[in-house]
């Protein structure tokens, strides 16, 4: 199901697969805000894989545009999955990028939104995300749109087999 929500001047809408040239630029630049650019970028593979996924009806993975004046000009990707507190899914809002220059303008927040409308028609019970502590931007926006719980996020990749 397709739905749009409109913040200001801000249309966000479900992305389609000829949003790819507009999105890439926007994929490449959240990478290079978490550091993975240049020696540590992302194999394209993993670029090439998320897309896809982005499109086949099996994978739990969606993804959204915000526009102004019918320019792509942010993106988000979420996932939903079970949760062992709860019966209800739950929605992992992945990843989230604007364009720099359009921060503070409405276009995350728009994002955001789309996502909460998303899970809400999906019934998941919540909608959570991480960012790193140096993300003042992000997160000024996000103490306004969330609550944060405290949790401080641990990880280990595992090396295949």
């Amino acid at each position: 199901m397709t739905t749009s929500a409109t913040h200001s001047l801000v249309n966000v809408r479900a992305m389609t697969q000829q949003d790819h040239d507009a999105w890439l630029p926007l994929w490449k630049g959240y990478n290079a805000f978490y550091g993975r650019e240049g020696a540590t970028a992302l194999p394209d593979e993993v670029t090439r894989v998320l897309w896809s996924r982005l499109f086949n009806p099996i994978e739990p993975v969606f993804a959204a545009v915000a526009e102004i004046d019918g320019r792509v000009v942010g993106l988000v990707h979420y996932l939903y999955h079970r949760s062992t507190t709860r019966i209800e899914p739950v929605c992992y809002l992945q990843d989230l990028f604007t364009e720099p220059k359009l921060r503070g303008k409405g276009v995350g927040r728009a994002l955001i939104h789309h996502v909460y409308e998303q899970a809400q028609l999906a019934g998941a019970s919540r909608v959570y995300w991480q960012t790193h502590t140096a993300n003042t931007a992000g997160r000024t926006l996000y103490d306004k749109v969330a609550s944060h719980l405290g949790f401080i996020v641990y990880s280990k990749d595992i090396e295949p087999n």
